[in-house]
């Protein structure tokens, strides 16, 4: 039955009857489709599911080229295409390399970097393998390092030198070696260095620092200085010309030879009869004397003791 509800009219002063509204009604759910929202919401909070999703597609894809690739048809088409793709791009001018620059290097180390690197010209700056380039550039004795780099066209080659530091006399002949004892190249005679020291003796090269230290204190004595010669690769022999010899110990050997030095300043030792001055015994330090000065030596002694001389 339907029911009527009253109110009071503004106009009249009396009720007048109107209709309720009716009440609404919820829609029915489907259980089924809340259980399964609920499951996909569910599934798409699992991170292993969420990555299935994202990789699927890409797994897909990968294997239609897979199978596609698997046509050797197929592989030298894509070959092809990439190889005129980048001759394409390598031919562009601004790509193109026409000539070689090297900085910092003499004439003959110069042309043996041309020798090394014979590269036709013009050529792609994309063909150029500037990493095996420089190892080769470095392997050059007379090198120390190398950058390679191109710039506007010019293959430019930056290049430091080995700053030559002594000789050494070993089997391939006279050799020039730096600082560290790296070889710089061969020398054809003393002359061409003559302002450099000489080493020589088995396993001299590896003990250039030390030459170096020696010939730094050499000072008074480089005029006569021939060179210092390793003994034994234990110690070193300092040759002086009139074939003398000073004999270095093991340890300490730069403040024997200084203490040698400041000896023939102070008595001018080293410009008499002698041939070795022998500090191998650093506290019991010997000379010898050549055979003509120690026959003199035994004819003066003779006379000073009233003998007849040659008796």
């Amino acid at each position: 039955m339907q029911q009527v509800s009253y109110h009071y009219h503004t106009a009249h002063g009396g009720a007048q009857p109107q209709a309720a509204q009716p009440e609404p009604q919820m829609a029915r759910l489907d259980p089924r489709a809340s259980r399964a929202k609920y499951r996909m919401e569910r599934l798409m909070l699992t991170p292993l599911f969420r990555f299935a999703l994202r990789a699927l597609p890409v797994v897909v894809v990968a294997g239609i080229g897979a199978l596609w690739l698997a046509n050797p048809d197929n592989r030298e088409t894509v070959g092809a295409v990439v190889a005129d793709l980048r001759d394409a791009v390598a031919s562009r001018p601004e790509f193109q390399v026409k000539v070689m620059a090297i900085d910092g290097a003499n004439p003959t180390v110069d042309a043996t970097i041309r020798q090394v690197l014979p590269i036709d010209f013009p050529i792609s700056s994309l063909d150029l393998p500037l990493e095996d380039m420089q190892e080769q550039v470095i392997a050059i004795d007379a090198v120390e390092t190398a950058e390679l780099r191109i710039v506007k066209g010019v293959l430019q080659i930056d290049v430091t030198e080995r700053v030559p530091a002594l000789l050494w006399r070993g089997a391939q002949g006279l050799v020039v070696l730096d600082k560290s004892g790296a070889m710089v190249g061969p020398v054809a005679a003393r002359a061409q260095h003559v302002e450099l020291p000489v080493i020589a003796g088995e396993g001299a090269e590896a003990v250039v620092g030390e030459a170096l230290a020696l010939f730094e204190v050499a000072g008074p004595l480089r005029s006569r200085l021939r060179g210092f010669e390793r003994m034994g690769e234990r110690r070193w022999d300092v040759v002086l010309d009139r074939d003398q010899r000073i004999m270095l110990p093991e340890t300490g050997a730069v403040r024997a030879f200084e203490r040698t030095i400041a000896m023939d300043q102070a008595v001018d030792m080293l410009s008499r009869d002698l041939l070795t001055v022998d500090l191998r015994l650093p506290h019991r330090p010997t000379v010898r004397m050549t055979e003509q000065a120690t026959q003199e030596m035994w004819r003066i002694k003779a006379i000073e003791a009233g003998g007849v001389p040659g008796q």
